[in-house]
């Protein structure tokens, strides 16, 4: 498995970032750091994402950074040229999945259906996205799907919060999960950072709980 891909798996958590505004991006990426988790998906939802993953990549360059709800190509190189080290889309987009393995970009697609996973594996991915998780069927839903294909592992996103994580991280086809409840939008808007850093915390507390 790719070294990116790995790290996240080991973190066993990624935090999904909606940023409103870039001046959040550093005083969010400290918090994250200690509080354990030196990664983040930051959704391309917003005019300040690209912005947002560069400050966050040169402030923190040991930090992993992700573009997610990628759309487009173009996004995929503005996020890439912002400093984003992987790529995760809501959907399977097969343009925007084998652009970025043409360039080498890691790439991360939403995948719900047996012939969406096809697909990835046609393309010899080992990673998909399983969004939006609780409403398409849940760990049942991906435990069904992921049996005939042994290779590949599920970052579900999508209701997981620290109640349910971990069911979720407990099963061995989970890679990691996304999740936004230690970053909700209200917490940043307001500048509460120890909250973010207590909660991140918590979650890594957790997944050391779950995985051992």
């Amino acid at each position: 498995m790719n070294d990116i891909l790995v790290k996240l798996s080991e973190y066993g958590v990624v935090p999904v970032v909606v940023l409103n505004r870039a001046e959040d991006a550093k005083p969010l990426a400290e918090a994250l750091c200690n509080g354990g988790l030196k990664c983040a998906e930051v959704t391309f939802r917003t005019a300040a994402a690209e912005e947002s993953i560069k400050i966050m990549t040169e402030n923190y360059p040991d930090m992993l950074v992700g573009a997610g709800t990628v759309l487009t190509t173009e996004q995929v190189d503005r996020a890439v040229g912002a400093g984003a080290k992987f790529i995760v889309s809501p959907g399977f987009d097969p343009e925007i999945v084998d652009y970025c393995i043409s360039k080498n970009i890691v790439v991360v697609p939403g995948c719900i259906t047996p012939s969406e996973v096809a697909q990835a594996v046609k393309r010899g991915l080992e990673v998909v996205k399983f969004f939006p998780a609780e409403q398409a069927g849940g760990l049942a839903m991906i435990k069904a799907m992921a049996a005939p294909y042994t290779m590949v592992k599920f970052m579900p996103t999508g209701g997981i919060n620290a109640k349910n994580l971990p069911e979720y991280l407990g099963n061995n086809k989970i890679s990691a999960c996304g999740g936004s409840w230690m970053v909700k939008a209200d917490l940043i808007d307001n500048g509460e950072y120890d909250r973010i850093e207590a909660m991140t915390k918590e979650a890594v507390d957790l997944v050391k709980q779950i995985r051992g």
